[in-house]
């Protein structure tokens, strides 16, 4: 039986020739976002400043990318987000965790940890 997790991994070896998002090692963490979204204003006040100082935020650099794209080329997620902030944990440029909306500034870094756990 095919789940869900075994198909990504498929798609993503076929999307590992396609693109460089997908040929990158590691992990990185995927925020969609939109133009006039204020939840995504919040997080650059509260969480933007700091986040690369974070043992979390260095674990998985920041990709941000518009909800109307332009998208980088090689990604393999589930479904395209709608909800902004969507924050995506990749690795190799496959999704293997998705967080929607923003949990404010005292939740961020403990549902990063937590999506990094998920992760492996």
């Amino acid at each position: 039986m095919l789940t869900r997790r075994a198909i990504l991994a498929g798609m993503a070896a076929m999307a590992m020739a396609a693109g460089p998002v997908a040929a990158a090692a590691g992990l990185q963490l995927l925020m969609v976002r939109r133009r006039g979204c204020v939840y995504c204003a919040q997080w650059d006040r509260e969480i933007a400043p700091v986040y690369g100082r974070h043992t979390e935020g260095r674990a998985a650099p920041l990709l941000l990318v518009d909800r109307d794209g332009p998208w980088p080329d090689g990604l393999v997620l589930a479904r395209r987000p709608w909800l902004t902030p969507t924050f995506i944990l990749l690795q190799g440029g496959v999704e293997q965790v998705r967080v929607e909306g923003y949990p404010g500034r005292e939740r961020f870094f403990e549902v990063l940890r937590d999506m990094l756990a998920q992760a492996g």
